[in-house]
């Protein structure tokens, strides 16, 4: 039995795992259960789930954790803060590892998973845009497995023949990541100009935390997901093309140089990537209705608007900047959205911000975790002060 620690539990893509992990309670235990600082919504799901363990990521919330726990009789260990995170991500009370914490604050907690050695079941994109060589080298050292559950690269992974081969070895001419184009598809900039956060989070296809929502209708999560591409699977950068599937329905394709393109279908539910994660290489029921191609709208297929969404073409940007510039362009992107669900930045600004950042902090080689964690902490900061001179 996989014993399985789902960090962010209480978000949409831990919802899911959870959920896939019930259906087949033979195979795989939540053995740990972690929050940021939703102590209710945790507490529902240690009585639903058992864990061994529970970690709220805010310290100022243990103690009401443990006795939200106790008058539910739910008898488990209880912890808090980041060193806790760390430790329940690496720790003998699992031996895999969800990690779908949002943002940076989920990158040191992946990292000690891979030193581990587990399973890492990879939802939380940034830390693989902050961190790749850092991540990569940590599951070269650890010896476990690392597995996409973001549905393009899992797409990827399950058309490639051994997930992440040597891609000019494996007749591999192109990555085409599919993107749905958002809320917003096909508006002119003029149109976008005056949008709510209410309007960019309401998805066509997924359902989605309001965080990567915005980023959906900014194509920014479709740049994020060039980046981790580009990672996960040593593509450079001219091997990576995104095409926008207002369907949903092909997840990715891998095109070789003999013509054939090979392309994962379903429905949009991300238990699918997760089910297969989860199983690898065996396949597990998700919950997932099957795919009805008769009854399915055509299939269509355009270039992205790079002008009009222009954090996909900051994306690729950075990534041509190299060293930790996508680093830096995840950072002030995370501000940006901030400020736009917060009703104080215009959609379109975000991009601005972003550019900004971009050009007040040129990349440098990514050395280590601190050095990473102050460089993030510098795109933040710039990105305020972009912020407060546009106010």
């Amino acid at each position: 039995m996989r014993r399985v620690a789902v960090l962010g539990a209480t978000g949409s893509i831990g919802g899911s795992t959870l959920d896939v992990i019930a259906r087949h309670p033979e195979q795989f235990r939540a053995s740990v259960l972690t929050a940021n600082h939703r102590v209710e919504a945790l507490v529902e799901l240690c009585v639903r789930h058992r864990p061994d363990l529970a970690v709220v990521a805010d310290p100022a919330h243990e103690r009401e954790l443990a006795r939200r726990l106790a008058d539910a009789g739910v008898h488990c260990e209880v912890a808090s803060g980041p060193a806790a995170l760390v430790a329940a991500a690496s720790g003998e009370l699992c031996d895999t590892v969800v990690a779908a914490i949002v943002g940076a604050a989920g990158l040191e907690s992946t990292l000690a998973a891979a030193h581990a050695g587990k399973r890492l079941l990879l939802a939380n994109k940034e830390s693989i845009v902050m961190a790749g060589p850092l991540l990569l080298q940590a599951m070269a050292r650890g010896g476990g497995a690392l597995i996409p559950v973001d549905s393009e690269h899992n797409a990827l992974f399950q058309c490639l023949p051994g997930g992440r081969p040597e891609l000019a070895r494996s007749g591999v001419r192109r990555l085409i990541l599919t993107a749905s184009g958002g809320p917003f598809r096909g508006r002119s900039r003029a149109e976008l100009a005056h949008v709510t956060p209410d309007q960019a989070c309401k998805h066509p296809n997924w359902v989605m935390g309001r965080k990567i929502s915005v980023d959906s209708a900014t194509l920014m999560n479709k740049g994020l997901e060039v980046i981790e591409a580009h990672h996960l699977f040593g593509a450079p950068i001219e091997a990576i093309d995104v095409v926008v599937h207002p369907q949903s329905l092909i997840h990715s394709m891998v095109e070789y140089v003999d013509g054939s393109v090979l392309a994962q279908l379903g429905n949009p539910d991300m238990r699918t990537a997760i089910a297969h994660a989860l199983a690898w290489p065996e396949r597990v029921e998700s919950g997932v209705s099957p795919l009805d191609l008769a009854a399915c709208a055509p299939l269509q297929f355009e270039a992205p608007d790079l002008a009009t969404f222009r954090c996909l073409a900051l994306a690729f940007q950075a990534l041509r900047a190299g060293g930790d510039a996508p680093a830096v362009l995840s950072a002030a992107n995370e501000v940006a959205v901030e400020a736009f669900l917060a009703g104080t930045l215009a959609f379109l600004s975000i991009a601005d911000v972003v550019e900004a950042v971009l050009a007040e902090l040129p990349a440098q080689a990514v050395v280590d975790i601190p050095t990473l964690l102050e460089r993030d902490r510098a795109a933040r900061e710039a990105a305020r002060r972009v912020l407060r001179r546009a106010c």
